[in-house]
């Protein structure tokens, strides 16, 4: 399973598992349509003895929650992924939420290192899907993963092949004769 979904038959099983915890912030919101608005602010390396959605913070109109714990799964394949979000002088974590139907608003779906997996999550409906900075030692994982399981693969640019034109004239011929 990665990241709460089911993965493939054949599929690739994640080399390396980082627990990390995910802190939101719920907000009065100023709108004729939504009670609150929610956000993860950040993440915490390492999983809690809280329980998720334990208030841990309260100022004026803001609520803090411990939303709960995810692991970030860590594939030799994404190592260049990986790579470019800790090259980018302030790495991040994408952080999605699910809408729920239950007391809680949100329940916490996923947490990934990956850039294109965390653009991925956004194509799906209604999830909530937000950055937060990296903490500085699961950065340091991520920068021993990379240095451990990446090859660098150089590009291959697929050629095309020139359709011939007599083969395009016959094609065309059998599909009128087969009619």
């Amino acid at each position: 399973m990665k990241n709460g979904r089911a993965a493939p038959a054949g599929a690739i099983t994640a080399l390396a598992r980082i627990p990390v915890g995910v802190v939101v912030e719920r907000r009065a919101a100023k709108s004729l349509w939504l009670d609150f608005l929610w956000r993860p602010i950040s993440a915490l390396a390492g999983g809690s003895s809280a329980a998720p959605w334990t208030p841990i913070g309260v100022a004026a109109e803001t609520i803090l929650f411990y939303a709960g714990e995810a692991v970030i799964e860590l594939h030799r394949t994404e190592t260049t992924n990986y790579r470019d979000n800790l090259a980018s002088g302030a790495p991040v974590l994408w952080v999605v939420l699910r809408p729920t139907a239950s007391a809680h608003a949100y329940e916490l779906l996923a947490v990934t290192a990956d850039p294109a997996e965390g653009e991925a999550f956004t194509d799906a409906g209604n999830d909530l899907v937000e950055t937060v900075p990296m903490p500085a030692v699961i950065a340091q994982a991520i920068g021993d993963f990379i240095a451990e399981h990446h090859v660098d693969r150089p590009f291959v640019k697929r050629r095309r092949q020139r359709a011939e034109p007599q083969t395009a004239a016959r094609c065309g011929k059998e599909w009128e004769a087969q009619e």
